[in-house]
């Protein structure tokens, strides 16, 4: 996987409409709907409906489609969010390796006391302490590390509102 960087400041607002709107709400709710379903759902052709699918992914705006999965259902039983400082000239090769790691599944630069806020699962706390000792600890730059484990999921939302 290669690090992507999101900066919300590398390209302009696209404008998008009521209708794509519409449609990526629906597909946030169930990316395996139909064409010819979610062309109902807003009144147009399943050919539009697709090529409007098309140009919101051709234009960013969806960036991929992907599954929802349970943790416990495949064994992940911990859920960390980690706040890292790091040193400033040392952040993007921090955040670069960090990304890298099969375990984390967010990393964002944040402001505030903590450089970098991450969010990573582990199947253990074992399987953490390990992240924790051979990759986050002898991380070059790293100046300190706080975590919090996830004790219970009240909501957790894929997508965004718009």
């Amino acid at each position: 996987m290669k690090f992507k960087n999101t900066e919300v400041t590398e390209m302009p607002k696209m404008k998008v409409n009521d209708i794509d709107k519409k449609i990526i709400e629906i597909l946030i709710e169930d990316a395996r709907i139909s064409y010819t379903d979610l062309a109902k759902e807003v009144g147009l052709s399943r050919v539009a409906v697709q090529a409007r699918i098309n140009t919101l992914l051709k234009d960013g705006v969806i960036e991929r489609f992907t599954a929802v999965i349970n943790p416990v259902k495949v064994g992940i039983h911990v859920s960390t969010f980690f706040n890292i400082d790091v040193e400033p000239k040392q952040l993007n090769e921090v955040a670069e390796k960090l990304a890298l790691h099969p375990v984390v599944t967010n990393l964002y630069h944040m402001t505030g006391p903590s450089t970098l806020h991450m969010h990573a699962v582990f199947t253990s706390m074992t399987e953490m302490e390990r992240f924790l000792m051979e990759t986050v600890y002898p991380t070059s730059g790293i100046t300190s590390v706080a975590s919090e484990v996830l004790i219970k999921r009240y909501k957790s939302r894929t997508g965004m509102k718009l």
